[in-house]
């Protein structure tokens, strides 16, 4: 009798230490996936801001304006003027 108290013990020990085990197996692996995906942003983002720097970023914009004509051109310059005014006036009222 005492040989199964044993072997259950055992096998409730060996039950206990895997799951612990493949908690800080599973815990190692999301956060090796969440620096992938933060290093992932951080590279983005310095892709973008160096594109920024360099005016390419305006360059693609200003290919999109070729295919707007006339009076539709001044109409996306009064949307993206209003655009504008209104970023501002939110950037005064967080600066407040």
């Amino acid at each position: 009798m005492s040989e199964y108290r044993d072997s259950s013990s055992n096998n409730f020990l060996s039950l206990i230490s895997g799951a612990f085990i493949g908690a800080a197996g599973l815990a190692w692996w999301l956060i090796s996936e969440a620096d992938k995906r933060k290093e992932e942003k951080k590279q983005k983002a310095m892709m973008y801001s160096s594109r920024i720097q360099d005016g390419s970023e305006a360059i693609d914009t200003n290919e999109n304006i070729k295919d707007v004509d006339g009076d539709k051109l001044e109409q996306k310059v009064e949307e993206l003027n209003s655009a504008i005014a209104d970023v501002r006036r939110q950037l005064e009222e967080l600066g407040q």
